[in-house]
């Protein structure tokens, strides 16, 4: 069962990469079409930078999910790693779990927001409701759960997995 968990987990976070780079790649063409539109043709569009924004928070959660899991997510670890190895096994098991507690109060309240959102609309995209566009953060939020569950539950990704970054794992 774990085996498949993993492996469910290695495609998940190959789709977040995936997601998270089309945004990246997105947003670098359509901020430049806005700026053109705007300075070389004197018309400016107003769609660019609501695109641009949405994408932005597309790229936001579920990057971070998927940092999450590759252990590079940002941390400050000074006061841990002056800790011995069992204090610092401890304190890892406590921000994991922190960290838990925050995705899952995303995911709940960030749904609340989508729902409560859903039948409003954006000016420069009235077909797309507000609700959908804030689903990246409970998505985003819900797939950092799923990571953080791997973790706890198998471990991190092992050396020759699709991720690894050894630099934060413990070697005693």
């Amino acid at each position: 069962m774990q085996d498949a968990y993993r492996r469910a987990m290695d495609a998940l976070y190959l789709a977040c990469i995936g997601l998270a780079g089309a945004s990246v790649v997105v947003i670098t063409l359509v901020v430049p079409w806005g700026v053109f539109t705007r300075y070389v043709l004197n018309r400016g569009s107003a769609w660019p930078e609501p695109m641009a924004i949405l994408l932005m928070v597309l790229f936001t959660f579920l990057g971070a999910a998927a940092c999450y899991r590759a252990n590079s997510h940002i941390a400050v670890d000074m006061i841990a790693g002056a800790m011995p190895p069992p204090i610092r096994r401890m304190l890892a098991i406590l921000v994991d779990l922190l960290l838990a507690a925050l995705s899952l109060f995303m995911v709940v309240y960030g749904l609340e927001l989508c729902v409560t959102t859903w039948h409003q609309v954006i000016a420069e995209f009235p077909f797309l409701s507000t609700g959908i566009t804030y689903l990246p953060l409970p998505l985003g939020s819900a797939l950092t759960l799923l990571f953080i569950i791997e973790r706890m539950w198998i471990g991190p990704p092992p050396h020759g997995s699709i991720v690894y970054n050894d630099s934060a794992i413990e070697k005693d």
